[in-house]
């Protein structure tokens, strides 16, 4: 680009907006505020001399001009990405940066391996980015993280996984609840039972709802909630059952729920750490996940 004066920074700015389609998370992604991003596009767009994006109601579009930057300059990000990675590697693991993203329920147990990790690697800049499964998902698809954390990889996708630890999902009840203490509960009573779930489409409800049609059982919802400390709280006040993660559960007493015995439970699942196939991990990437299988006792959930 002959007399232009375009920095890497407004580069990377761009790309994120034009792919997110929206300044406010282009600002998240990348750590800074929206007038900061706001500023870095308004200074390229007059580097260039032409608009790059264009406002359609709560949308941001690429003109034609930003579809042409957005083209050339999504290889030469790619190619810096892939500099970056091996300046890291030549300078082994004193310094380095790791982006990982992870369903919410991960939040359990992954502080309790991440701190340990940045203990033994002060120099390595970890980011963890903690969000929905459908949300993750489009991450994934995007290939904007280095290593992913879910119950449930997708189907038919490219992808590795490799499994971390056990991730069962038990029936929780109310404390007070008159199946609570009942030994070898038959699957079939689950069916006068009603149910607060996670949301459509997150790992631990399509589990659920497969367990319960290979068993015959009608899975009757009463109330969807996208948090498991939300459903835990639901369940304790008697609005109804849950099926959550063993990981998420703390002290049953304090909480003022009891684990059913139910025939069929615990639902025998795993965590897995994922990557795009193909893709090459950097030396801090590989790493982190020979360190989450040699620690794998952190991530197991507290008695």
């Amino acid at each position: 680009m002959p007399g232009m004066h375009v920095t890497l920074r407004q580069l990377q700015v761009f790309e994120a907006v034009a792919r997110l389609g929206s300044f406010s998370r282009a600002a998240e992604e990348i750590h800074v505020t929206q007038p900061a991003v706001s500023k870095q596009i308004r200074q390229l767009q007059e580097e260039v001399g032409m608009p790059l994006l264009e406002q359609v109601g709560r949308q941001v579009c690429l003109t034609d001009a930003g579809r042409e930057l957005l083209a050339t300059c999504s290889d030469w990000l790619d190619t810096w990405n892939r500099f970056e990675q091996s300046i890291a590697d030549l300078k082994g693991l004193k310094q380095g940066r790791l982006r990982i993203a992870v369903v919410t329920t991960a939040k359990y147990f992954m502080p309790r391996v991440l701190g340990p990790f940045c203990t033994e690697y002060p120099g390595i800049d970890v980011t963890l980015e903690v969000i929905n499964r459908n949300r993750l998902l489009e991450r994934l698809g995007h290939n904007e993280d280095d290593l992913y954390v879910m119950g449930v990889p997708p189907d038919g996708w490219e992808i590795e996984s490799q499994p971390l630890m056990e991730n069962n999902l038990v029936v929780i009840a109310p404390r007070a609840h008159r199946l609570a203490g009942r030994r070898r509960i038959p699957f079939a009573q689950l069916a006068d039972e009603i149910f607060i779930a996670r949301e459509e489409g997150s790992g631990t409800r399509m589990t659920v709802e497969r367990v319960f049609a290979e068993n015959g059982v009608h899975f009757r919802v009463r109330m969807e909630l996208g948090s498991n400390e939300a459903i835990k709280q639901a369940v304790a006040g008697g609005l109804g059952l849950g099926v959550l993660s063993q990981n998420t559960l703390g002290d049953l007493a304090v909480e003022g729920l009891a684990v059913l015995d139910v025939t069929g439970f615990p639902v025998r699942r795993s965590w897995y750490v994922v990557w795009p196939r193909g893709k090459q991990l950097s030396v801090v990437a590989e790493t982190f996940v020979d360190f989450l299988h040699e620690h794998a006792a952190l991530l197991k959930p507290r008695a």
